[in-house]
């Protein structure tokens, strides 16, 4: 039994889309040459059962000889066994070669979307993510299943038209020279098809994508009206698609029709030329009755030929989706020399604001424009892009060490942060090993848990549409404190919920970090009072630091930001002058 999915999916050739399918099909060569031994068999089955019936007809039937009949009979049926067995295992092997072509382009693709982490958003688009899982890995797994009966095809043309030369120079000439020939005929459709495929999936990705924005914003939308906007923008772009679709769908259905014409041209042609023969006595009425079954067989290895090219063209179109996306590089990389790691509660230190993290701390991080504290933050975290390395841990910058620790150790979770689809237990403990009740009772989402009929086993829905805004920032801070990292940096984690949650979540959030380093971005007064440190970040600098009762007494540009208190009096000053 063949185990799928693999474990390791390899290193793939992304050069170039043919370079990839190549690396491919070298990949799984084992099923793959399976798979044309036994297509090989089955078609070349096929193509002796009109011999085996002419000499049963000329030897057998035509020479009132049961002896001859009989034993071409049995030799009949032990192809007929032959083919029905090399049939079903060629089946086997080309549901086989698409299942590893298919799921080997999903692991890939998986893998590497987790090698780019934030990178990937920002280089390619959500739709073209969408679409090679969708579409594209289907047609990488129909080239390697086509394979098989490709080169079955290739073998048993050869067969046929050996058999016919030993019967007829002529016609074994005809098969050997017109199918070439007829193949030469479909080529000049086969280029402008892959360019206008490839057009076609440039859209289809980019539809995707504005699909994907309009439902992931469609509350937003409703808020401000402007859902008849993306209506009419969406309906444009679907419909440019669309054209782009009739266009492919034009040459798609020439190149069907001329896989159906000129095959059954050619047989016309073959079975004009054997009746011409049987009629002047140069062939026997067995060979005559043989050459229809060649004529009714060589639909099939002529199909099946044009067939694998439009695979081939398909293919090769997702291959250069696939491989625009392998080809990428994260912004933060494996460094060449690895730093030493720092050792367990080391201080977090951005040299270009100045702020500094104390092990074990609740710091908070305010700024007048949000903005500013949340590209802090993700700098802090290594997310931020482009990366340099300002920013230390124990006096070692982030970039000289492994991402993968610095993933582990430093976790940032913003208000971007999203749900996905499944068992809410399962979205919530993401290592396996976090106290979920717990950090659900410091997000103050207890009472989201009690409201499912099914609590921690409830489905969430894509990006957690199911619940409204307050409840999945609360979810998504439950998810980052069940994670438990050493530094945990949150992103305006109470911006949408009331002051009375916040309030909950503030004085529990520093119990529950205890021992832990914890950054945090707000300019809420709950959760300032809350910190143990605040800094005050301005243009881009920590312009002060203290408690949130001392910033207010000693900086009033901070009194200001935090209480608003200076607006009405400006208005005031404003009135009176």
């Amino acid at each position: 039994m063949h185990q799928l999915p693999h474990e390791h999916p390899g290193d793939p050739d992304h050069r170039s889309p043919g370079k990839f399918l190549w690396w491919m099909a070298r990949r799984q060569w084992r099923t793959l040459v399976g798979g044309m031994f036994f297509g090989i068999l089955w078609m070349s089955a096929q193509a002796v059962i009109p011999a085996v019936i002419g000499h049963a007809i000329d030897d057998g039937i035509a020479a009132k000889d049961t002896g001859e009949l009989v034993k071409w009979a049995m030799v009949l049926l032990a192809i007929g066994l032959v083919q029905a067995a090399s049939g079903i295992m060629r089946h086997r092997f080309a549901v086989t070669n698409w299942l590893i072509a298919a799921y080997r382009t999903v692991q890939l693709v998986t893998r590497q979307t987790v090698r780019l982490g934030g990178t990937l958003p920002r280089k390619v688009s959500t739709g073209e993510v969408v679409a090679i899982g969708t579409n594209d890995l289907s047609h990488l797994g129909q080239l390697m299943d086509v394979s098989a009966r490709f080169s079955g095809a290739i073998v048993s043309f050869f067969l046929v038209s050996v058999i016919l030369l030993q019967t007829s120079v002529t016609l074994g000439l005809v098969v050997l020279i017109g199918v070439p020939l007829m193949m030469l005929g479909v080529a000049p459709l086969l280029g402008p098809l892959q360019r206008r495929a490839a057009h076609q999936r440039h859209l289809m990705g980019h539809l995707s994508n504005t699909a994907s924005d309009i439902v992931g914003g469609l509350r937003v939308l409703r808020g401000i009206g402007g859902e008849q906007v993306f209506h009419d923008r969406y309906r444009q772009e679907s419909q440019t698609t669309r054209t782009a679709g009739v266009q492919v769908a034009k040459l798609q259905s020439m190149l069907d029709a001329l896989q159906v014409f000129l095959p059954g041209l050619f047989v016309v042609v073959v079975v004009w030329i054997g009746a011409r023969y049987a009629v002047q006595g140069s062939i026997t009425p067995g060979e005559l009755v043989a050459f229809y079954g060649y004529s009714a067989f060589l639909m099939i290895p002529l199909r099946t030929a044009t067939e694998y090219a439009n695979k081939v063209i398909r293919a090769r179109v997702a291959a250069v989706r696939v491989v625009r996306v392998l080809a990428l590089d994260p912004e933060v990389d494996e460094p060449a020399t690895l730093a030493e790691s720092p050792a367990a509660g080391a201080e977090l230190h951005d040299r270009r604001s100045g702020l500094v993290v104390r092990s074990g701390a609740l710091t908070a991080i305010v700024s007048e424009q949000p903005d500013d504290s949340a590209a802090l933050a993700d700098r802090l975290g290594m997310t931020a892009s482009p990366v340099d390395d300002e920013v230390t841990l124990g006096g070692v910058p982030l970039t000289s060490l492994s991402p993968v620790e610095v993933r582990r150790r430093i976790l940032v979770s913003d208000t971007g942060a999203i749900f996905f689809s499944g068992r809410l237990g399962d979205r919530l403990n993401v290592t396996g090993l976090g106290d979920v009740e717990r950090a659900l009772a410091t997000a103050s989402a207890g009472d989201i848990l009690e409201a499912l009929p099914e609590g921690l086993d409830s489905l969430v829905a894509e990006r957690g549409r199911s619940f409204s805004g307050g409840q999945r920032q609360r979810l998504v801070l439950a998810r980052a404190l069940s994670a438990d990292p050493e530094i945990l940096v949150l992103v305006e984690p109470t911006s949408a919920v009331d002051a009375h949650t916040e309030a909950r979540i503030a004085s529990r959030l520093g119990e529950h970090r205890a021992g832990r380093t914890t950054v945090v971005t707000s300019s809420s007064p709950l959760m300032l009072d809350a910190a143990d440190v605040v800094a005050f970040l301005v243009d881009g600098r920590i312009a002060a630091t203290g408690t949130h009762a001392e910033l207010l007494d000693s900086s009033p540009e901070y009194r200001r930001v935090v209480t608003r208190e200076n607006e009405p009096e400006l208005a005031v000053s404003e009135v009176a002058s």
